[in-house]
């Protein structure tokens, strides 16, 4: 009952924390922000004592059950593990045995953790991290399907004169954090696949500072060495690796709470209680010579009785000596086929006990048939919907590359910052590069594509502002009320408009204005700040053109003119950030 529990449990959450990274539109989070809040790294990061306490508490009650049920990391390799025991109809359960701690590997990185997090090697804090390694594999490479997913039935709903689904924009924000992703997704694949939870028990820094505070649990898988047979079932089917039947001890360091040993033990001899005085080891040194003698009796009687009923068994199947209806290939007992022309004898045949084995051997004699396979209809509908949706998506994606049908459109690059632009909320560049884990949940909850995983190795996967496919909207503050390490501190509507977190830059070479001599006005108009006006190009000639001119007292960087500059493919005006933000 245990396990069912914590499975069920452990499903809704991992399901609830993919689907917060996976929402576009702001449901999830507006319901469901608190269960990024509750992880382990990201409550010490934002100095949430409430919850790094009740952590704490719940570790020291009833053990790693944060480990297997709130960790999304360790879930999903819970997951991988259980798809590799499918395998074989399930006989990879047991696939695994007891092997001692890592002692050498698991605390020195550990040691190498925080001593990165003091230091501010960020991009070492980030890996390592178990919420944010799973946020960066459901962000780069989930999101993607589900936007895909989301686009097909926005096409079929729109053929339906239905707008409940509406298509968005799916494309990779920064190829070094998917990289990142899939490096960090088929290492555990690995590792889960073949021996179960090594990376909680051999990396993960949050499972090994846990794992300390488990070992003083209340409540604890034990061993009772009365009712143990030492069959080794709880051992090869512990997924950590943390049971030595043998000598009925369990390293309570690495045991996550899975329930597995529990379910499994036929004799009952493992229960989820509280401590004793009397230790596992010392039951185990325990004489209990008087039951084992018993117990080894009883092997070699039931062994003899197996032996004799093999031997009978073979007695009972008599060599064939003729099958001239070449029935060997249809499956059919020798005792059947060795004597065709005359009546079975008992004494050499099969005495079968139903049935069963006659109606067997019956259908073995009939001649195989094979008949013609149905055409499946729906077969044909589902490729006929999957190329229909295939061809619409590219011809969508060839219109966005022309205007109109008339002229090529050039995506924008990236222009070169002196300072990168951090969120509004985030104070100064240090304050958000200490507090930041890069778990890419701002960067999946921004509705207008401006935060992308930051590519500068100093930074490296750390959230920062672009304006090619966007612009920071005054309206919005979707990043500062997902954020769970308090980063990016909440702020008001009215807040944020003041906040000035960079100033737009004017670059004569690249506009319009100058190169074709026409009128444009276009980053003037959609400034939301007034921080831009048109001024004449050549001073005190009111008929010259006209060319931005940026107020940087008023001018809140929020890359509405950098976005909208028909500029091409560098904007004539671009935003630069500021180390310290301020408000205006």
């Amino acid at each position: 009952m245990l396990r069912k529990i914590r499975i069920a449990l452990a499903t809704v959450y991992l399901l609830l924390i993919t689907w917060l990274f996976l929402d576009f539109t702001g449901t999830a989070h507006r319901w469901l922000g608190w269960l990024a809040k509750v992880q382990l790294l990201p409550a010490v990061m934002a100095l949430n004592v409430g919850v790094i306490i009740g952590l704490a508490l719940l570790t020291l009650l009833f053990g790693r059950v944060y480990c297997s049920v709130i960790c999304p990391l360790g879930v999903m390799q819970d997951l991988i593990s259980w798809l590799s025991g499918l395998r074989n109809k399930g006989k990879k359960r047991f696939r695994f045995r007891y092997s001692p701690e890592v002692r050498w590997l698991r605390y020195p990185v550990l040691g190498l953790f925080i001593l990165a997090m003091v230091l501010g090697v960020h991009a070492f804090v980030a890996l390592l991290a178990p919420y944010s390694a799973y946020g960066r594999i459901a962000g780069s490479l989930l999101q993607p399907l589900y936007r895909w997913a989301n686009n097909g039935l926005a096409l079929l709903a729109e053929r339906a004169d239905s707008y409940t689904f509406y298509t968005v924009d799916v494309w990779v924000k920064t190829l070094p954090t998917m990289l990142v992703a899939v490096a960090t997704l088929v290492v555990l694949i690995v590792l889960a696949w073949r021996n179960g939870r090594t990376w909680c028990n051999t990396i993960c820094p949050v499972g090994t500072v846990l794992g300390q505070l488990a070992r003083l649990s209340l409540l604890k898988p034990v061993i009772d060495a009365s009712k143990c047979n030492r069959c080794g079932q709880c051992a090869r089917r512990c997924k950590a690796a943390c049971i030595a039947h043998k000598t009925h001890q369990i390293d309570y360091s690495r045991c996550v709470a899975c329930m597995d040993c529990l379910e499994v033990c036929h004799k009952h001899a493992i229960h989820y209680t509280r401590r004793t005085k009397v230790t596992t080891g010392e039951i185990a040194g325990m004489d209990t010579t008087g039951s084992r003698q018993k117990a080894v009796a009883g092997q070699q009687k039931a062994g003899a009785g197996i032996k004799q009923t093999v031997a009978s068994s073979c007695m009972a199947f008599t060599a064939p000596q003729s099958d001239p209806m070449g029935l060997a290939g249809r499956g059919v007992p020798e005792v059947i086929r060795g004597s065709q022309n005359e009546a079975m004898r008992p004494q050499e045949g099969i005495i079968f006990s139903s049935a069963t084995g006659v109606q067997q051997a019956a259908s073995a004699l009939q001649p195989v048939v094979s008949p013609t396979r149905p055409t499946d209809p729906s077969r044909r509908d589902f490729l006929a919907l999957g190329t229909l949706l295939a061809t619409t998506a590219v011809v969508q994606a060839q219109e966005k590359t022309v205007d109109g049908g008339l002229a090529p459109i050039i995506d924008k690059q990236r222009p070169v910052r002196a300072t990168p632009i951090t969120p509004p909320g985030s104070g100064s560049a240090r304050h958000f590069a200490q507090r930041c884990t890069a778990c890419q949940l701002c960067v999946s909850a921004c509705p207008s594509g401006v935060l992308r995983p930051s590519t500068d190795l100093s930074r490296l996967m750390q959230p920062e502002s672009s304006y090619e496919r966007g612009y920071c909207r005054p309206e919005c503050n979707r990043c500062s009320e997902v954020c769970p390490t308090g980063a990016i501190r909440l702020l008001d509507l009215a807040e944020k408009s003041s906040t000035q977190i960079g100033h737009a830059v004017w670059v004569q070479a690249n506009c319009v204005c100058i190169t074709d001599g026409v009128s444009c006005g276009n980053c003037a108009r959609h400034c939301p700040a007034g921080a831009i006006l048109m001024v004449p190009s050549v001073e005190g000639d009111e008929t010259s053109v006209k060319v931005p001119a940026v107020n940087t007292a008023r001018c809140i960087g929020c890359g509405a003119c950098e976005n909208l500059c028909p500029a091409r493919p560098l904007s004539a005006i671009y935003v630069e950030g500021h180390e310290v933000h301020r408000t205006i």
